[in-house]
């Protein structure tokens, strides 16, 4: 007894802490349920008023979808986008039920169909200028051709490094650290930006999808510049893209960098893709990362009012950051922020990160069968993607190095050490050993 009541006196201020913070964060989450269910309703009604048309959401509980609907219907989508579950969806609004008229959701009807931006996204030149372009729409490509002098001296083949973007990025992540830094390099290199972000289209009638992501890639890159043989460098999101296009074309691929992949082992208890929403979206206050992925990924239509609020009006706020700031040019992280729609970013976030997590078993699985060069880096202060990722690509590709750098978070793993993080690159491009020559 007396053990007991030590125990209870030393341990009461820590156990008081945990109760009251599971409070206020409960408390918290629960507003933010009421408050995108009021959004819900008043986006059903101003999309109406102001484009004629409904536009369709994710609100209906996944448990009121037939799974054979589903499937059928919403292929290519992942279950989370029906999983996430709101108190006030499930409820009610004051005891009242309301009934949600299920409809097959965003039909994909062709990357370049629809021809105008929705009313709560921007319409600036920069934004729109993709859809001037009339035909067969391609990813926003930035190619850095190898050096003369390098080329002629080793008279070589030139070798071509493709460069994946994470999630809120574009590829200036890579033209502004790495390229400055392989500027003498043998290689070609390659940056994307990822449909839906940077310059690259951004249709609304699109559902993100991992095949459609890899499938651009493969049309903009690939198939357009005749690629035989190539190098994968990729971050965070990206490496789920990277991953899937390096199993479809072992036989063209020389090495894959991954940095930071967010990939979880699924288990036989739990789907992978929820496994993946709970690891990466986990509805928590702090870290602020943390909460910041929660609350996009959760809540559809205060996603789209942050997006409203910011990314409409990114020219605005990027000239009163230029007075505050007194620079003429903002970091390329802060661009990046914006240069997306929500439609874009809200399928992105849960079709590869969450839907895509399902295929990642079968990809590496042909990697480690293929023998790839398969290299891991993460930062170990990475608070977005859990550093355990990293080692669950060991487990599943014994083969591969994984290297973390001590003291580097999710983006100084690359940011701030772009000297030696190229110098790393360059020798493992250089020492593959190309086993069919």
């Amino acid at each position: 007894m007396r053990d007991l009541m030590a125990d209870f006196f030393r341990n009461w201020p820590r156990k008081t802490a945990e109760f009251i913070i599971f409070i206020i964060n409960s408390l918290v989450f629960l507003i933010l349920d009421l408050l995108d269910f009021i959004m819900c309703i008043f986006f059903r009604y101003i999309d109406k008023f102001l484009e004629g048309e409904t536009t369709p959401c994710y609100c209906q509980s996944q448990s009121q979808i037939k799974r054979k609907d589903f499937e059928e219907k919403q292929i290519g989508n992942s279950v989370t986008l029906y999983g996430r579950k709101n108190v006030f969806r499930e409820m009610g609004f004051f005891g009242i039920k309301i009934l949600w008229k299920f409809d097959e959701g965003y039909k994909k009807t062709g990357v370049d169909h629809l021809k105008k931006t929705r009313w709560s996204d921007c319409g600036c030149e920069s934004c729109v200028s993709w859809m001037k372009f009339d035909g067969d729409h391609k990813l926003h490509v930035v190619v850095k051709e190898p050096s003369k002098g390098n080329q002629d001296f080793d008279n070589t083949p030139t070798e071509n490094v493709i460069f994946l973007h994470g999630f809120m990025s574009s590829s200036l992540l890579w033209t502004e650290t790495m390229f400055p830094q392989l500027a003498s390099s043998k290689y070609r290199l390659f940056a994307v930006d990822l449909l839906g972000f940077g310059n690259s289209p951004k249709p609304k009638d699109c559902l993100y999808t991992l095949n459609d992501h890899l499938e651009m890639v493969e049309k903009s890159v690939i198939r357009e510049y005749n690629l035989n043989s190539f190098h994968l460098v990729a971050h965070s999101m990206g490496c789920m893209i990277a991953i899937a296009l390096a199993a479809k074309h072992p036989n063209k691929l020389k090495s894959i960098t991954l940095i930071a992949p967010p990939y979880f082992i699924a288990s036989e208890e739990e789907d992978a893709s929820e496994i993946a929403l709970k690891k990466l979206a986990y509805k928590s206050l702090w870290p602020p990362l943390l909460f910041g992925a929660s609350f996009m990924t959760w809540y559809e239509h205060l996603g789209r009012c942050v997006c409203f609020i910011v990314c409409r009006n990114h020219r605005t706020w990027e000239k009163i950051l230029q007075l505050v700031t007194r620079k003429r040019k903002l970091h390329f992280q802060v661009i990046d922020l914006t240069r997306h729609t929500h439609h874009s970013a809200w399928h992105t976030m849960h079709n590869v990160l969450c839907g895509g997590a399902k295929m990642m078993d079968s990809c590496l699985e042909i990697l480690r069968q293929s023998r790839a060069r398969v290299i891991v880096v993460q930062g170990s202060r990475d608070k977005v993607v859990p550093v355990e990722c990293s080692n669950n690509i060991k487990v599943k590709v014994p083969d591969a190095t994984v290297k973390i750098v001590t003291g580097a978070t999710h983006n100084t793993v690359i940011i701030g050490r772009e000297k030696e993080f190229a110098a790393e690159l360059e020798l493992i491009w250089d020492t593959v050993i190309d086993s069919k020559e």
